[in-house]
């Protein structure tokens, strides 16, 4: 069966475009979206005419345009592969076929914004395995529409002020009496209110990372914030991770030889491994930090997922905020757009990281703020929060079962959490874009290394991999590929 080319529509009142103005156009686009990326071997040209359902004459004509317009170069003896481009667009790619077309984009340094615009683009979660979040039928509509309609009785009077720069009182109050549970002591003057973990990241990058500081991150880890800091002008350093969590011997000698800033890391149920701290670990990391002088950021975005008696250690509660900066969020439990997130620190810092914020985008709306204070104080949330553990634990295993049906290994088996991390055995960025092609959102591991590795390894989230075309399309994809040459990267299996 032959995939539907997925064209760029014709402008209004333009000729029907023909087959290779076609090709041309679907190709373009994926280049310009960096589905297909510098370097990448373009399909042959008998496989595409198979997939397409067009002639051989056909793709040989489209692939010649394309080298000609810049965007493919061809090598003899080995096939059609996507060229490196300056960041202007020939005069030639303007127009063609009477349709404008969009300028290139630079090349990325840290190459995230494909899986980000393509993200919020994903109407269908269980299309998107690839997806970092919960699918909205999950979710409790009903809960944040009863804090809003509670909200809504209140003084109109509340909503004319301007906030403050560490947030809602009360809601830090609320979160106060939230962190003593996992045994860390945080005060209300210690937390700051802000829209999400991504904002948390960006305020400490600034008040922290100067130019060419070391900062280790885990390999791999989640992507965003490798933007973040690289930006910032830091020098990223990977810390492997194996089955069992962070690999403790290598950050030792990482340490010892680069020195950091700071080292970044999820606690529990790490993105994309599923691993936990245990308490070995952290005493290890906090005797690290305190030997060699770095801070320690602890993103728990993923702590309400972790059941109570789940065995997971967090570094705050070890630490009480002397190195270690908490960040914690909702938006995995409740919804992304609620961008309600904070970070508990030590009092000098916290007070820093609230003129750092006034600096940035004075303060986060408190509407936001107030909200989620009504939600956590109503005695909702935790019944919500616990029906969506019970529903990760319904589909994890069977999700895990259709992954090695299909041919794929699992780094490990998490008992919590929504993601799993598996090697394909394929380059993952191919089966990215081939996934795209059909419909489905897959996260390549590429993404997770701070360098952007060729991997083999891919990360699944359990709860959007319910599409019964799923394991057929990965099968399919693998069965003709194997035995292929295994790409070896730093992102392999353990020793």
């Amino acid at each position: 069966m032959s995939v539907p080319l997925d064209l760029i529509p014709a402008p209004h009142g333009a000729s029907q475009l023909t087959l290779v103005e076609q090709l041309v156009q679907w190709a373009r686009r994926r280049v310009e979206e960096r589905v297909f990326r510098p370097g990448m071997r373009m399909p042959s040209i008998r496989k595409l005419a198979q997939d397409k359902g067009v002639s051989r004459f056909t793709v040989v004509e489209a692939y010649e345009r394309l080298v000609a317009q810049g965007y493919l170069e061809s090598r003899r003896g080995s096939g059609f592969y996507v060229r490196e481009r300056s960041s202007g667009a020939p005069d030639c790619q303007r127009q063609q076929s009477g349709a404008t077309l969009r300028e290139a984009r630079p090349p990325s340094p840290i190459d995230v914004a494909w899986l980000l615009r393509v993200t919020v683009q994903t109407s269908s979660p269980e299309k998107g395995p690839g997806l970092g979040y919960l699918p909205t039928r999950w979710l409790d509509g009903e809960l944040m529409a009863g804090a809003l309609r509670t909200l809504g009785r209140q003084s109109p009077t509340q909503w004319l002020g301007n906030g403050t720069a560490q947030g809602f009182l009360p809601l830090r109050q609320q979160l106060q009496t939230r962190l003593e549970e996992l045994e860390i002591g945080a005060a209300p003057e210690q937390i700051v209110l802000v829209s999400g973990i991504t904002q948390a990241i960006d305020l400490i990058a600034r008040v922290y990372i100067q130019p060419g500081d070391p900062v280790i991150v885990g390999d791999p880890a989640w992507f965003q914030m490798f933007g973040r800091f690289a930006s910032q002008g830091a020098r990223l350093i990977g810390m492997p991770y194996t089955p069992n969590g962070p690999d403790i011997d290598a950050l030792e000698t990482l340490v010892a030889t680069w020195r950091p800033k700071m080292l970044v890391i999820n606690s529990v149920l790490h993105n994309p491994t599923g691993t936990s701290l245990t308490p070995a670990q952290a005493f290890r990391i906090l005797r690290l930090a305190e030997a060699y002088d770095f801070i320690v950021v602890e993103d728990d975005v993923y702590g309400d997922l972790c059941p109570p008696s789940y065995p997971a250690t967090r570094l705050a509660s070890l630490d009480q905020l002397r190195r270690v900066i908490y960040l914690g969020s909702f938006s995995k439990t409740l919804t992304g757009n609620l961008r309600v997130g904070f970070i508990a620190s030590s009092p000098d810092l916290s007070q820093t990281l609230a003129d750092q914020k006034l600096l940035v985008g004075m303060a986060t709306p408190e509407l936001n703020e107030r909200l989620l204070y009504k939600i956590l104080t109503e005695g909702h949330y935790r019944r919500h929060v616990e029906r969506l553990r019970g529903r990760l634990d319904g589909v994890r295993d069977k999700c895990a079962r259709m992954l090695e049906a299909v041919g794929l290994s699992l780094f490990t088996m998490p008992a919590a959490g929504m993601f799993l991390w598996a090697d394909t055995g394929v380059d993952s960025d191919a089966l990215a874009a081939a996934g795209q092609e059909v419909g489905f959102l897959l996260a390549p591991g590429s993404l997770f290394s701070p360098h952007q590795s060729p991997t083999t390894w891919m990360r699944f989230n359990v709860a959007n991999c319910g599409d019964p075309a799923l394991p057929g399309f990965l099968s399919g994809y693998l069965d003709g590929r194997r035995p292929a040459r295994v790409l070896k990267t730093a992102q392999a299996a353990p020793n």
